[in-house]
């Protein structure tokens, strides 16, 4: 890894309290650019039917502002790595967030999905360096004692931004229009470039890494990546491997995969720095984060999409709804701070994925009639319990790495969530699909007019379409009852994706057990870090 703040700061003569603010101020803009990218993933979801009418886009084409944005930021995020190895963490955060800002602006302007559609995957992939430069920052930027802090307030940050997403992106569809969903970026992007500018300039770059560089392994690190985000997000819809282009797509993903492993471990100068998989925590760490991913993403888009599809609520409703998360991710820092002086990692992650879990298995009883305080306790449950995960699974998942490995692991941690969010969003998108369909057939199957509740529900429907001067009431009624049973199914296959995401967290929990333990306190200071006596204390 290139010098850290420390040595490099005193080669050129810097005083303590300027070092200090370097710090503070330099990777607070890092971090204010991290959260506008991981906000921007999730933003669009209270809002795609306005975005659609705003578009004249189809019902296909409107998923694709959201996975045209996943798609090409998964390509970018292992990336990073090596580009702010060779161009240095300052110039890499700066070309990303100025690109991120013009993209979204381009955005916003878009009047046809195929432009935005394209304007979305460069903001994903431009905006994606600057998600796992943070990370490498935060835990290489500060001494051993100071980490824990760093952390907590970077994944606060993780937490937090896909979690207000719909929440923020709701309330300002309805104040101003689903333009400014983009458009928002353009301020605080300019603060950043001048926290960053100003004060970021942390490390040193190394223009020999341009020398031989892995043009093959880039490329089958963009299919495999690429390709095997595109089947997760659609094989849903295009029936999985009975479509020969999830198939094709697959195979290609895979091969893509083992060739971009198999030069990784070859080359002496490898894009992404696979040896910290040999550290046994860094490997428990990455399922952990992946699994968090699943836990964050997934019940981020399983709640907005049970309000609007069940419910029938408004973008602003939702988004008054979802508050109540990122309030409590954002509760959760100063508490998980406190805690982690007391109790080692592992049992912190295995009572957040416990309290998690638990709020996941009470959800099961959701129904269209719960109301805010119901939701409450899913939101606070979850929130509380993935806050705590991963607050603590980045000790264990960085601990016992060297800092020259820092860089490429908090590529290949961020990537891992990713990876996971997309892998909730297949696996909830397809229960939701199939176990609706299967729950819908059972229902029909056992309500019959015949009996003697069917048939009066069937009757006071009837008398129903009749006074309100229907033509046809016994028909409409029935059609009624159709939409009734349809929705309910729905509610149920809801309740399957909570069953489900409560059994992972279980067996995740169960994992943790794996790692070896570890506290904060025992990482070596090294030459790359902060001496414990700067004054960065």
């Amino acid at each position: 890894m290139t010098t850290m703040v420390a040595d490099h700061l005193q080669t050129v003569g810097e005083s303590p309290n300027a070092l200090r603010n370097r710090l503070i101020f330099g990777f607070g803009g890092m971090l204010i650019g991290q959260f506008l990218a991981y906000l921007d993933i999730q933003i669009v979801n209270s809002s795609l039917a306005q975005i659609q009418a705003g578009t004249s886009a189809s019902s296909d084409e409107i998923s694709w502002v959201q996975s045209a944005y996943l798609i090409a930021e998964v390509v970018m995020i292992p990336l990073s790595s090596y580009l702010a190895r060779w161009w240095g963490t300052q110039r890499l955060f700066m070309i990303s967030c100025a690109g991120f800002t013009l993209m979204s602006v381009l955005t916003g302007l878009s009047s046809d999905i195929d432009t935005m559609i394209i304007t979305r995957a460069l903001q994903g992939f431009i905006g994606g360096a600057m998600i796992p430069t943070v990370f490498a920052t935060a835990f290489a930027a500060f001494p051993p004692e100071r980490r824990m802090i760093s952390s907590v307030i970077m994944s606060t940050v993780i937490s937090m931004a896909p979690t207000i997403g719909p929440t923020l992106g709701g309330q300002i569809t309805e104040l101003l229009s689903w333009r400014w969903l983009f458009f928002i970026n353009v301020p605080f992007g300019l603060l950043v470039l001048f926290l960053v500018g100003r004060f970021g300039d942390f490390d040193r770059p190394d223009p020999r890494l341009a020398r031989n560089f892995d043009w093959t392994a880039l490329i089958c690190m963009a299919l495999f990546l690429m390709c095997g985000q595109y089947v997760l997000e659609e094989g849903t819809g295009e029936a999985w491997f009975q479509s020969d282009l999830i198939l094709g797509l697959t195979v290609l993903s895979l091969m893509g995969g083992a060739l971009f492993v198999w030069r990784s471990l070859k080359s002496a100068n490898p894009i992404v720095e696979l040896s910290a998989f040999a550290d046994r925590n860094f490997r428990v760490g990455c399922f952990l984060t992946f699994i968090s991913g699943v836990g964050l993403f997934g019940s981020t888009y399983l709640l907005p999409l049970f309000l609007a599809r069940v419910r029938g609520d408004s973008p602003g409703q939702i988004g008054a709804t979802m508050v109540v998360s990122g309030l409590m991710m954002f509760a959760m820092g100063p508490i998980s701070t406190r805690l982690a002086q007391f109790v080692p990692p592992r049992p912190q992650i295995i009572l957040g994925f416990s309290i998690a879990a638990a709020g996941m298995w009470i959800s099961r009883d959701v129904t269209p009639e719960w109301g805010f305080n119901q939701y409450l306790v899913l939101q606070i449950t979850r929130s509380a319990g993935l806050a705590l995960v991963m607050f603590t699974t980045q000790n264990i998942t960085m601990g016992t790495l060297s800092p020259a490995l820092m860089k490429s692991a908090g590529s290949l941690v961020n990537l891992s969530r990713n990876l996971g969010g997309a892998f909730a969003l297949a696996v909830l998108t397809t229960v939701l699909a199939t176990h609706s369909a299967q729950h819908f057939h059972d229902l029909s199957a056992g309500f019959s007019v015949t009996q003697a509740g069917g048939a009066e529900m069937i009757n006071g429907l009837t008398a129903h379409m009749q006074d309100l001067g229907l033509s046809q009431p016994e028909a409409a009624a029935r059609k009624m009852m159709s939409s009734i049973l349809r929705r309910d199914a729905l509610v149920m296959a809801f309740s399957d994706c909570y069953s489900f995401l409560a059994i992972g967290f279980v067996f995740a929990a169960l994992v943790s057990l794996s790692a070896k333990p570890t506290r904060l306190s025992n990482v070596p200071v090294t030459p790359n870090t902060i001496k414990p006596n700067d004054p960065v204390e």
